[in-house]
């Protein structure tokens, strides 16, 4: 492994650590030094993540050895497949995110592009790390950033659904924390790669209580993935937030996701708790499409679709091998992308709405009916030609790729998923369950979003939003980015595939850490 490659590993963790922590001695008044700064960093960790992945590609993992201790005493971090995949698809998300805050949002609080650069941070810790302290640690770090995002732009429901969520997360913590320490007192490490070594020689008395250990550990991301009956909390909390703070968080719920299959394959061996995964994804799968189809609001129903999206990750995975875990692998970075896309669109379209709009959403508030937080009455930017035409067909992309319907990438994700569990060894009622949940989440998010997308579009009294360009160049990339992959379907899927062999099979992960160069 040459030294560059080592670098690489570091880096996505660093670079935005630094960012964020140069922009807190800025003052708060040089928005544009700030944005400036953030944006340079945000392509940079993208250009970054790119590389990386590329190089991920030739080697099972590359491993970065703090201090050059040697695991398991020293801190690691291990770059595989997976975690440089999911390293570019966070970086993807901070660009585009912090493109579309540029219009405004930056300056609807303090210290917004220092959040921004912490969470990611955090987010590519947690991709990044090789034991299970750290993964606590960075995992902390992109919640707290997360608290602050989450309240960014102020408001009643945006403080209220924001105070909800971190007092849920705060409460995961907790469990995060216990788990990892009954794992650590029964087996004595918190490398994953020496805690899968170790598992073998724990004496069969212990074995119960490391595993009570995981399952407490479980629940804490299941509570960020959302699953059913945890994620209760997601759909307000989300459709309150500000528009590149909620395109930010639609990556929150598949670090949870991400949480759960990393340390079940690499400790466990992905063998206890399948069932439990299969139906608990099911059953959060059921939850967003009925959210779905209950919500008049585009947050909501943005949100209720992340739900959904979650729900077929837990299932797949749960249910079917290799080949289900990479078109689950692909689905998540397709239906990331695209629900980011969405977030940013709700707030676009959301600004046809008739004059009224706003006195009529106070009226509902005083009386306890809200359903979102006002946006700010500024109105930024001109209005571009064929403003209504081009959200139109930004939300139609987007609504198919929910519904997972050609040509976008959900429908390739969803068909394999398919053909992965009719052709595996799960059992028929599981998998025909499912089958019929993620045909009819198919239908209900296209029914939901053709509803709204009537309302917003076709409805008599609405006027042209005013709408910058710089608002409309990350969505037609993240979209550009979902075309892509349907376009790339074939070199994508054998990238992912080698990714999901990685994850069944992480013999090869373990010895790049404990015994690689």
């Amino acid at each position: 492994m040459s030294a560059v490659s080592q670098q690489l590993v570091i880096l996505p963790v660093v670079l935005p650590l630094a960012a964020g922590g140069l922009m807190l001695l800025l003052d708060e008044r040089r928005h544009r030094l700030k944005g400036g700064i953030s944006l340079a960093a945000a392509l940079f960790l993208l250009f970054l993540a790119a590389v990386l992945t590329v190089h991920a590609g030739e080697s099972p993992a590359f491993v970065y050895r703090l201090g050059d201790w040697p695991a398991p005493f020293g801190i690691v971090l291990v770059a595989d497949r997976l975690s440089a995949l999911m390293v570019l698809l966070a970086a993807m998300l901070g660009a585009a995110a912090l493109l579309f805050s540029l219009a405004r949002w930056h300056r609807g609080g303090p210290h917004f592009h220092s959040l921004v650069q912490f969470l990611l941070a955090g987010l590519n810790g947690t991709f990044l790390t090789g034991d299970l302290f750290n993964l606590f640690v960075f995992f902390e770090l992109l919640l707290a950033a997360s608290y602050g995002l989450a309240l960014h732009g102020s408001g009643n429901l945006r403080v209220r659904a924001s105070l909800h969520y971190i007092v849920i997360n705060l409460a995961a913590s907790l469990l995060f924390l216990v788990g990892v320490s009954l794992m650590y007192g029964i087996g004595g490490t918190l490398n994953m790669a020496d805690l899968a070594e170790e598992l073998p020689r724990i004496a069969a008395e212990d074995r119960a209580l490391l595993e009570i250990g995981a399952a407490t550990l479980g629940i804490a991301f299941l509570v960020k993935a959302g699953m059913w009956p945890l994620g209760f909390w997601l759909p307000a909390t989300y459709a309150a937030a500000a528009a590149p703070a909620a395109a930010l968080f639609s990556i929150l719920g598949k670090v949870g996701v991400y949480g759960v299959v990393r340390v079940w394959f690499i400790v466990f061996g992905g063998e206890p708790g399948a069932e439990f995964l299969a139906y608990g994804g099911m059953a959060t799968l059921a939850f967003g499409v009925i959210g779905m189809l209950a919500s008049q609001n585009l947050g909501r129903i943005a949100s209720f679709s992340l739900l959904a999206s979650s729900g077929v990750l837990l299932g797949a995975i749960g249910l079917g091998g290799v080949m289900a875990s990479a078109a689950a692998i692909y689905y998540l970075v397709a239906s990331t992308l695209g629900i980011a896309a969405l977030f940013m669109l709700v707030e676009l379209v959301q600004r046809s709405r008739e004059p009224g709009a706003d006195l009529l959403a106070l009226t509902a508030e005083a009386f306890g009916l809200a359903g979102e937080d006002d946006e700010p009455a500024e109105q930024p930017g001109v209005a571009i030609p064929a403003t209504m035409a081009m959200l139109g067909f930004a939300f139609a992309c987007a609504a198919l790729l929910v519904a997972g319907l050609p040509p976008m990438p959900g429908f390739v994700g969803k068909f394999a998923i398919l053909a992965a569990l009719l052709q595996g060894e799960a059992a028929p009622a599981s998998v025909w369950a499912f089958f019929a949940l993620l045909l009819g989440s198919g239908l209900a998010a296209l029914i939901a979003l053709a509803r709204a997308g009537i309302r917003v579009f076709w409805s008599e009294g609405r006027s042209v939003p005013r709408v910058r360009v710089i608002e409309m160049v990350p969505v037609g990339a993240l979209l550009a980015a979902c075309l892509g992959l349907t376009i790339a379907a074939g070199p994508a899927m054998r990238y992912i595939e080698n990714a999901a062999h990685g994850l069944h099979s992480p013999e090869s992960y373990i010895h790049e850490v404990l015994r690689g160069p």
